[in-house]
């Protein structure tokens, strides 16, 4: 398998069995029902969410209070997050993960790791080097006598392979009835009412071609007022056929014998509303409007968007690999994995000036980050740069500044023109 084989690997105990299951259900999973995807109405929608998903920023923070510091210490895990693996870029690891999550609603990554210990405090450290994702086609889970929990991969060429599950990173997807898998109670896509509605959408679009077939169909009769056996018939037609083949200016030459019939049609075609209420209900499984599929939508609907659809899935991801990757103890100091959406954010160019004059009057913005929220270059002169507006004042000191004697603030008025 190439990559599995840098996996620090630790097998479960002998003495296993299969994970208990309070609905009774063994838990053996196999992967995955597509039935639904050769929809072109579903695969669009998919693309909507996928394609904004992959521009998230995961980035590791350390929440200090209300703050979220980016951790600029340690960078092992933060190259390990802009650089997954060698085989795929942030945005692609992202796009796999999200694709695999919506058509398995479940999600599985393999973090890989090298063992450290700090010299000075003697406790063991994990170097993370990559991060994979895959796709089995069954998973197991197994208990051990000291009720650890193993998770047993079984992938499309028959390899398999069985990790604690604590150390795989799994994003679910509906997780509600099955206690292992998201989905439904085999840990399986339940699919069943979308099926029905594809279904009917592929019964109007088949009458539609069937319709659009028939305008080629039989257009007129000619009737020959006259008595032919078959021999003259056949005769007759190919006269006829030779005659239209020969007709330039579309007119056909016919004479008493023969009585062109023009047969009238009236195509029902399905109306426009009725493949619209189709479509709208296949999309409303996702999530998805009319304007968003399209991309002619407002900032308005963007935003019902983004906090219906994108923020949980990012809330997911965000606690997934926390999870995972951080043991409780680190978690106990603030360390998480958070996917930043900056870049999704859809803002008109008054809103984005708005939102640079209310962070950069605090200082809460660097001269660069100014330049890049409206789409210019930074300027390597502005590097490491804050500019802080003096109209505002620490709130511990407020009060003091307020109740300050008139003539001493017209003081400090003067010295500040002076200087």
């Amino acid at each position: 398998m190439g990559w599995l084989d840098k996996l620090p690997w630790r097998k479960q105990k002998k003495n296993s069995v299969f994970a208990d299951m309070l609905n009774g259900f063994t838990p053996i999973f196999s992967q995955f029902g597509h039935d639904i995807y050769a929809s072109d109405v579903v695969q669009q929608a998919l693309m909507c969410i996928v394609q904004e998903m992959k521009k998230l920023n995961p980035m590791h923070v350390r929440i200090s209070g209300m703050d979220e510091n980016p951790v600029t210490g340690n960078r092992s895990l933060q190259n390990v997050l802009d650089h997954p693996n060698e085989l795929m870029t942030k945005s692609e690891f992202i796009e796999k993960i999200m694709w695999t999550l919506l058509f398995n609603y479940n999600a599985f990554v393999i973090p890989v790791y090298k063992r450290w210990t700090d010299p000075d405090t003697q406790t063991e450290r994990r170097v993370y080097t990559g991060l994979y994702p895959v796709q089995p086609v069954q998973v197991d889970f197994i208990q051990d006598e000291d009720g650890v929990l193993y998770i047993k991969m079984r992938f499309s060429n028959q390899y398999e392979t069985t990790l604690p599950y604590a150390e795989v990173i799994h994003i679910r997807h509906k997780f509600s009835i099955n206690e292992f898998m998201g989905g439904n109670e085999r840990g399986q896509p339940d699919n069943d009412a979308l099926l029905k509605t594809l279904e009917m959408n592929g019964t109007l679009l088949q009458g539609v071609a069937s319709a659009m077939k028939s305008s080629f169909a039989i257009n007129a009769v000619v009737k020959y007022n006259t008595l032919m056996d078959d021999g003259k018939t056949e005769a007759a037609l190919k006269i006829l056929e030779k005659k239209i083949k020969a007709s330039e200016s579309g007119f056909l030459p016919l004479d008493l014998k023969s009585e062109f019939i023009p047969i009238k049609k009236e195509l029902k075609l399905v109306d426009p509303e009725t493949l619209k209420f189709i479509d709208e209900k296949i999309l409303r499984t996702w999530g998805i409007s009319t304007p968003i599929l399209t991309g002619d939508y407002t900032k308005t609907q963007y935003e019902a968007f983004y906090q219906k659809v994108l923020e949980p899935f990012i809330i997911s991801l965000g606690q997934a690999f926390t999870k995972t990757l951080f043991t409780e103890r680190e978690q106990s100091f603030g360390n998480k994995i958070k996917f930043y959406p900056k870049d999704l954010i859809f803002m008109s160019v008054d809103q984005t000036l708005e939102m640079i004059r209310l962070l950069g009057d605090s200082g809460a913005l660097y001269e660069n980050e100014k330049r890049t929220a409206l789409g210019l270059k930074p300027d390597p002169n502005l590097e490491g740069i804050r500019m802080q507006s003096l109209n505002y004042v620490n709130v511990e000191f407020a009060k003091e500044y307020q109740t300050k004697p008139a003539e001493d603030n017209r003081m400090e008025g003067v010295k500040s023109d002076k200087k």
